[in-house]
């Protein structure tokens, strides 16, 4: 997650993902090298109100920045779109930050047929 941009130490990461693997709607791929992880992509089912098809959210998607460029992330695109059919899924959406260090991956999801269609909206809750 620090290669995103969210620092976050072993225990953190060990919590979030105990709840993420427990639960059937997501699916977590990883690419290894030498038995160490480089790149990972956590995705999860969606149901709409508005229409009958499933979709796939892509809701991390990252690369160790030492083995980028040599097809790691697109490798692990064609792993989300490989689940997304076997869950009759019939698109995939993500979000992408609107930040300048984002640029390359807004390149990268266009270059792979992705289309910016929508504006995000957050609101934090207070606690």
């Amino acid at each position: 997650m620090g290669e995103l941009g969210y620092p976050t130490t072993t225990d953190e990461m060990e919590q979030r993902f105990s709840k993420i693997n427990s639960n059937a709607l997501y699916n977590t791929q990883v690419a290894e090298i030498d038995g160490a992880i480089v790149g990972m992509i956590g995705m999860m089912l969606g149901f709409h109100y508005e229409k009958n098809e499933n979709y796939v959210r892509i809701v991390a998607l990252v690369v160790d920045s030492k083995y980028r460029k040599q097809g790691i992330g697109e490798m692990l695109m064609l792993k989300a779109e490989e689940w997304a059919k076997e869950q009759g899924a019939n698109r995939i959406v993500l979000n992408s930050g609107n930040r300048s260090e984002r640029n390359d991956a807004h390149k990268f999801y266009t270059n792979r047929g992705f289309e910016r269609k929508a504006t995000g909206f957050y609101k934090l809750l207070g606690r």
